[in-house]
């Protein structure tokens, strides 16, 4: 067998998880300080950590000094934007987008058992985005107490 043969499903693998992190990139939020982190952060870690962490300014700050440490590149400028752009997306404070949250997110933050945050992922993928809190207690399987304490923390 030719050896370039081998280089062909590692190719194909390889393309098909730079297109997944494209696609987990481009459902982080828009604003100043994204493209930063998609290029500081990215290159080790995977959104989904990020966006189900809910931390203080304090508490991101420590975070990236950490991974400053660990060796990930970027500019005082970008380390700054990366800051607020945490703080004001996955702070204490922040709203879930229901419309992008991914799994871990809808999981962690709003609490949702695993099967609740596949089937509003699930029901999201057939359906479209939700325009409302009250269109995820539309979801089957969803417990609506949940759904209706979490109101005010969710953006559509």
């Amino acid at each position: 067998m030719k050896p370039w043969i081998h280089a062909i499903p590692l190719t194909a693998v390889l393309l098909c998880l730079a297109a997944a992190a494209d696609e987990d990139a481009d459902r982080l939020p828009s604003g100043g300080g994204k493209a930063a982190v998609v290029k500081t952060c990215g290159e080790c870690h995977n959104y989904d950590n990020i966006r189900k962490q809910r931390l203080s300014r304090d508490d991101w700050s420590d975070k990236i000094g950490d991974m400053e440490e660990r060796g990930a590149k970027a500019t005082d400028d970008e380390f700054a934007a990366i800051l607020t752009y945490l703080t004001e997306n996955f702070g204490k404070d922040s709203k879930i987008r229901m419309n992008t949250a991914p799994f871990e997110e809808l999981k962690a933050v709003l609490k949702l058992t695993n099967e609740e945050s596949g089937a509003v992922v699930e029901y999201r993928k057939q359906n479209g985005d939700f325009k409302q809190w009250s269109d995820v207690l539309k979801v089957p399987g969803v417990d609506a107490g949940k759904i209706e304490s979490a109101k005010d923390r969710m953006a559509f």
